[in-house]
């Protein structure tokens, strides 16, 4: 237990390190290594029931880390390896809960392979696991997961807003001062604000979806920054959509010069291939393609 003990502290370590710099192959290749540690420890001496779940569970955990760290690589192969892992792991631990939290990296991963109705399939079967049932704060974020999914498909745009308007109401109904779980620790107001944006967004309403980010910028805690870079580039793209070309850029250039992982890095180049489709020749084009061009050498 003592050695379960110091595990739980190294993944609480690496689940604010994620927060702070960003997922990236460093932190996908330490996860591993104490996944494989947490496996080891299966072997050694004799340890109850109850140690040995929760080792699996913290395998569980850490794979699930490396997991995340693949999808915001979009390396989607390696992803796909670590979440069939990962769910075995969470299956040997009997953990309602980290069930969900993975069922929410394969309905991204689905998405970003763009198999949509796979993705939507996971974030249903995340929303119906033991622990949503049992905590609204949990079912609030499987429910914007959903709503993320569900309003990227086409059809589905009212039940888009109505899972939307789940998750809100789960929130509101949460006792968000109980004990969970460090991976939870991410999920907040701002969070929840973040997440509708992308849903909004996503349904073209994008007046509604730089509310969301202008509240969930305000309200984002200091040590997210990898959150706060995803979120301004959002915020860039949802201001060009409204024709804002000299304000997006004001929001995009500062984003330039932070650490950046693939998939925000994606975003950004969706807004330059905005811009030069929506402001060619403006003086905010110009001056977007001067800096983009440098901080892309400088990548």
């Amino acid at each position: 237990m003592t050695d379960a003990d110091r595990l739980e502290r190294n993944f609480s370590k690496l689940v604010a390190e994620d927060n702070t710099a960003g997922a990236g192959v460093k932190l996908e290749t330490r996860a591993l290594a104490h996944a494989q540690h947490a496996m080891d420890l299966q072997a050694v001496g004799q340890a109850s029931q109850r140690v040995r779940s929760r080792l699996y569970y913290l395998a569980a955990a850490f794979t699930g880390t490396a997991l995340w760290a693949a999808l915001e690589a979009q390396m989607t192969e390696r992803a796909q390896g670590h979440l069939d892992r990962a769910m075995t792991l969470a299956g040997m631990a009997g953990s309602s809960e980290m069930q969900m939290r993975l069922w929410g990296h394969a309905a991204l991963l689905s998405l970003q392979q763009q198999h949509l109705h796979t993705a939507q399939a996971a974030a249903e079967a995340g929303q119906r696991t033991y622990v949503c049932r049992n905590d609204a704060l949990f079912r609030s974020l499987a429910s914007a997961r959903l709503a993320g999914i569900l309003s990227s498909i086409r059809g589905q745009e009212a039940a888009a807003r109505r899972t939307l308007d789940t998750a809100e109401r789960a929130y509101g109904r949460a006792d968000r001062a109980g004990e969970r779980p460090a991976w939870m620790s991410f999920f907040d107001r701002a969070e929840l604000s973040g997440l509708s944006a992308l849903v909004m967004a996503r349904l073209g309403r994008h007046d509604e979806s730089e509310a969301h980010l202008h509240q969930t910028l305000t309200l984002l805690r200091p040590e997210f920054q990898r959150n706060r870079t995803y979120y301004s580039v959002h915020l860039a793209l949802a201001q060009l959509a409204q024709g804002e070309a000299e304000q997006a850029v004001a929001t995009a250039s500062p984003i330039l010069s932070s650490p950046l992982s693939a998939r925000t890095r994606t975003l950004l180049s969706k807004f330059d291939q905005g811009i030069e489709q929506t402001a060619r020749g403006s003086k905010a084009a110009v001056e977007w393609a001067h800096r983009y061009t440098e901080g892309e050498q400088k990548l």
